[in-house]
Formats: C-alpha cells, structure tokens, sequence
C-alpha cells in the first residue's frame, strides 16, 4: 500500500514533537523514554515499508483496484505435520521460565534442554551426506 509508509513517518513524527513536549512539560523519565521510543518503532516500519515499496517497484496487489486475491499469494513456506520437536522445545521453554522462579539451577538445566530441542527441531529434516556412510 502506497500510504502505508506515509502513515507510519507522520505517526513517527508525531511521537517525536509529542517527546519534546512532554520533555519541556516536565514528564518522567520513563515516558520521555517509551513515547520517544515509541516514535523510533514507528519510524522503523515506515522505513521497511517505504523500502519494500521501492524494491517492488510501487506496484503492490492492493493498489491495483483489478487484481485478483491469488495475484499477491507466493511462498508460505515449510510446515511439517508430523513433527513432535514443538512439545520438547515448548516443554524446556516453560520450565526455563519455573526455573526463574524457583532456582537457577532448573533454569540451566531447562537451557541444556532447549538447545536440545531447538536443534532437533531445526535439522529435523537435514539428511546426511552420502561420504558420511
């Protein structure tokens, strides 16, 4: 969308005159901080939008008022249906969270755990090479 990256600059500046003005008001720390954080967030998608619009050309699906829904489908990607690395890897997750509240020691063993379970999940569908056999 053409407006899209215009939209998220002038919230961008808007955040940014809305800083300095709570800057001179007197306003805390904190929401000096996240309002002026808040406008670099938005500043940051407006750039990825005017920078994607400008790589494709300008021509997006949803401005053209002709296109059809299948003209701006493409990759989804790979989803296995069969995996079982989500259960360990979510089952490590949570319990590195318990272990921050009960003791650090759950916490590391939970992160063995996960490095585990990441791992599996990422070469789950790697095949070893013929020179390995």
């Amino acid at each position: 969308m053409k407006t899209g990256w215009i939209l998220f600059v002038g919230l961008a500046i808007f955040y940014a005159m809305m800083t300095v003005i709570y800057w001179l008001v007197g306003g805390e720390a904190v929401g000096i901080t996240a309002i002026g954080l808040s406008g670099g967030l938005a500043a940051l998608v407006g750039f990825y939008l005017w920078f994607t619009n400008k790589r494709l050309g300008n021509v997006l699906p949803e401005d053209n008022a002709s296109a059809e829904i299948s003209d701006s489908a493409g990759e989804l990607g790979f989803y296995s249906p069969h995996s079982w690395w989500p259960l360990p890897l979510a089952f490590t997750m949570v319990l590195a969270g318990v272990g921050l509240l009960v003791g650090w020691w759950l916490t590391l063993i939970a992160v063995g755990g996960l490095l585990i379970s990441i791992l599996g999940f990422v070469l789950e569908y790697e095949k070893p090479s013929a020179a390995a056999h």
